[in-house]
């Protein structure tokens, strides 16, 4: 995988990262159908299922970043050896883990994969269609929806009788194909390498603001895992700014800060929903008998075929009025969402897919457009942000939603029930709750079994209205953005040699 191997076509590159995309997808969909069963064997509460989903994401940042720092010195090929190795030993990992802990080592470890998954190929694709970044993003993206669509169907022909290891075992099947065709890959240089835009002014790009955000959502999620003081933890952030800030001496292009801010609701509103669907509309799909797993099928082909077709839509809207629609698309489909019933899950979901289908390529191709001497590493902090956002914030906070209903409901409608099944008070980034005992809830006569899953129903959906608020922040931030670029000329891709001096 070095820059030694025998020059291959562009379009043999870009299918190669195309295809290590899927892999990164194959991990975040078994991980989002084996979530219960998981829960079920190692009696997970709601919140530990969202810091499960959630650190299947939020190292991604860590390592996304980190590598935007040095890959265009240590090069792409190497990146990606660490990501296959990543991705590999994250299958193992799970397939013998024995309890949270392990569950937690493996998608922590497939995280750190997946970013430097994306800490190559967006700048890669950026670099060898420079001319139509967002459009070229936009298909490479669709490599993540139509992981999903795939893998998701694997694991629906395997059948719930199949063990859910073999089925954490298909992750290792798009791993050995784009390690095979990466062995024949030779890289771009990286067009800001090229138009010799100096490290320091890349990193002057994102800043002190740009970093200090970065750093403070990095160092809080892992200060709770290895359980830092507050004061520690603030420490460890102020001296890494001031560091970075020593040597930058710039507080950041106040454009790339706004666009992480937004970056944060985003990724709460596509991969945190996403993280939680199946789910979510589980006690819905139930009923009509067809399995949660095809929601989130359906939606991820929704966005791959959108993804495959950006070229035409982002020419006719532009960046941000393709993101402003689609704001208002997710806004309607959570809402949606949350009220409908039988088939009409599908119908809500439809718009809910819509809405989401250009989020996260179309937000890296402004930054790459609009930024571009940030080179790889504004493109890579900018995806960094959005899966810390989900990691961090996003999938416990769906899950703690539900924990503080249920709990809630529970002690209101059924005082008696509650304190023999609720168990001992647990904490999280969003404060103290109590969750149930699933393995008192399974001891319970069938009529207070039926109580809790009305509950727990309610829940679910009270859930999707309340990250309904997300696109509508989104909304409001991309409207600003388009009266911005309209007083000032209208929007526009900003070439690296007009900034030449």
């Amino acid at each position: 995988m070095s820059h030694d191997k025998q020059q291959t076509t562009p379009q043999f590159l870009f299918w190669a990262c195309f295809i290590a995309l899927v892999a990164t997808s194959f991990g975040f969909i078994i991980r989002a159908n084996l979530i219960d069963t998981w829960a079920h064997q190692f009696n997970l509460s709601e919140t530990q299922k969202g810091e499960i989903l959630g650190v299947g994401l939020w190292p991604f940042a860590i390592s996304s970043v980190l590598f935007s720092l040095v890959i265009d010195k240590i090069g792409y090929g190497r990146s990606m050896i660490f990501a296959f190795f990543c991705h590999a030993s994250s299958a193992f990992i799970t397939i013998f883990a024995k309890d949270y802990w392990a569950l937690y080592t493996g998608q922590f470890i497939v995280a750190l994969g997946n970013g430097v998954v994306e800490a190559v190929i967006n700048p890669v694709v950026a670099t060898i269609f420079s001319k139509e970044k967002t459009k070229w993003l936009n298909i490479l993206h669709a490599g993540w929806p139509g992981g999903m669509v795939l893998g998701g169907i694997m694991m629906l022909i395997m059948g719930p009788s199949v063990d859910w290891r073999f089925k954490v075992a298909l992750l290792l099947i798009p791993t050995l194909i784009y390690g095979l065709m990466l062995l024949r890959c030779k890289f771009p240089v990286h067009e800001r390498v090229k138009a010799g835009v100096s490290y320091k002014a890349m990193l002057q790009e994102a800043g002190i603001l740009g970093a200090a955000i970065i750093i403070l959502m990095m160092t809080r999620e892992v200060g709770r895992v290895f359980d830092w003081s507050t004061t520690v933890q603030a420490v460890i952030v102020l001296v890494l700014v001031v560091v970075y800030g020593s040597y930058v001496r710039s507080l950041g292009r106040p454009m790339f800060i706004f666009l992480m801010l937004i970056m944060i609701p985003l990724a709460i509103v596509e991969l945190g929903t996403d993280s939680w669907i199946t789910d979510l509309v589980n006690p819905v799909m139930s009923k009509i008998g067809i399995p949660p797993l095809w929601v989130l099928i359906y939606t991820a082909f929704i966005m791959m075929l959108m993804r495959f077709n950006a070229g035409p839509i982002v020419h006719r809207f532009k960046p941000l009025g393709t993101l402003a629609i689609c704001s208002a698309m997710a806004i309607l489909g959570l809402l949606f969402l949350s009220k409908a019933a039988g088939i009409m899950i599908f119908v809500a979901a439809t718009f809910y897919a819509l809405g989401k289908s250009f989020f996260w390529p179309t937000m890296l191709g402004v930054v790459s457009e609009r930024i571009p001497k940030g080179g790889a590493l504004t493109i890579n902090t900018i995806a960094g942000v959005g899966n810390l956002a989900v990691g961090v914030i996003g999938a416990a906070f769906l899950g703690n939603i539900q924990d503080k209903h249920i709990d809630q409901q529970l002690a209101g409608r059924y005082p008696d029930l509650h304190p023999r099944i609720v168990a001992v008070e647990k904490s999280s980034v969003f404060g103290a709750y109590r969750p149930l005992d699933q393995d008192k809830v399974a001891m319970l006569a069938e009529a207070d079994k039926g109580r809790i899953k009305e509950i727990t129903a309610e829940a679910k959906k009270s859930a999707l209205a309340t990250v309904a608020i997300f696109p509508t922040i989104m909304l409001i931030c991309y409207l600003i953005l388009l009266l911005y670029f309209k007083a000032h000329g209208g929007y526009s891709v900003i070439e690296l040699k007009e900034l030449r001096s």
